[in-house]
């Protein structure tokens, strides 16, 4: 083997080694070293990587969590209260308790109550029909019906009813990350407090049009008439834009507001039956 070969070889090697070393040293220097906590927290979320706690996945979360002088803000809507407890005793912190929330979707325009007048004819899409048009009603601001909100559930939480075309939520297994939300082009889906045996009241219509119009489009529209607003002893519910909602802090379930409500567009979930007089008998009514 000629001398020049040989020099040759251990000129490369000892570069090699040398470059070994430069990038050694280097990667010790500029390392970072992660909080073991992180890793902990992390271990205790559900792995679900939905994003409705508004960070990129459970590794982001614990990271903001664990670097967060108050956890106030943090919550992780899949886990729960009983989650939260876990990560916050790896921190040696205590969470605050918080009301399990779900989503709900307001419009109750089926066919029935919203009658079709055009027919959509392109892409399966909530997203891409409402860009191209209003939708297939006299109602601008009504369920379109075509999934984007049950594409994006990791939880398979909710679907579109083949009758009524609109999406049911499943509350046992809804977790509240709000993917659902944020995919409907139309902001029908709201997240609301799942409420004391699941009992919540809530206006299921967005129509912000005024009453004859809104009620022409839809039977069961809120016309803005503000009887709910008057009789509603919490000042709970308010009147904007020809459209009423009620603030589930301030709801006290006291169901006058349902009654009083000439459209039938709030809604009571997961009441008992209410009795009521029929022509001098008493009638049980079931409620929705």
């Amino acid at each position: 083997m000629s001398s020049i070969l040989i020099t040759s070889i251990l000129v490369l090697s000892l570069l090699g080694l040398t470059l070994a070393v430069v990038l050694y040293l280097t990667a010790q220097k500029f390392k970072i070293i992660e909080d073991p906590r992180i890793e902990q927290v992390e271990a205790v979320l559900p792995g679900a990587n939905c994003g409705g706690c508004g960070y990129p996945g459970c590794h982001g979360f614990a990271e903001a969590f664990v670097k967060a002088d108050d956890i106030t803000s943090f919550f992780c809507p899949v886990g729960g209260n009983v989650t939260m407890a876990n990560a916050a005793k790896v921190i040696g912190k205590t969470a605050e308790t918080k009301d399990p929330m779900v989503a709900v979707v307001r419009c109750s325009g089926s066919p029935e109550h919203r009658k079709r007048i055009a027919e959509y004819e392109g892409a399966p899409s909530c997203k891409l029909a409402t860009a191209l048009y209003s939708g297939d009603t006299a109602c601008q601001y009504g369920c379109l019906g075509l999934g984007d909100c049950v594409a994006v559930c990791q939880f398979d939480a909710i679907y579109i009813d083949p009758v009524t075309l609109l999406p049911v939520v499943n509350e046992d297994k809804c977790t509240g990350c709000g993917a659902c939300v944020k995919a409907c082009p139309k902001s029908i889906i709201e997240l609301r407090k799942k409420g004391p045996k699941g009992k919540r009241i809530y206006v299921s219509c967005i129509n912000k049009d005024k009453g004859g119009p809104a009620r022409k489009a839809c039977d069961v529209a809120c016309i803005g008439c503000g009887k709910c607003v008057k009789v509603c002893p919490h000042e709970a519910i308010t009147l904007e834009n020809n459209l009423a909602y009620i603030d589930y802090n301030k709801c006290k379930l006291c169901r006058k507001c349902v009654e009083e409500c000439p459209t039938g567009a709030i809604l009571e979930i997961n009441f008992p039956l209410r009795k009521q007089k029929v022509e001098g008998q008493i009638e049980s009514t079931e409620t929705l």
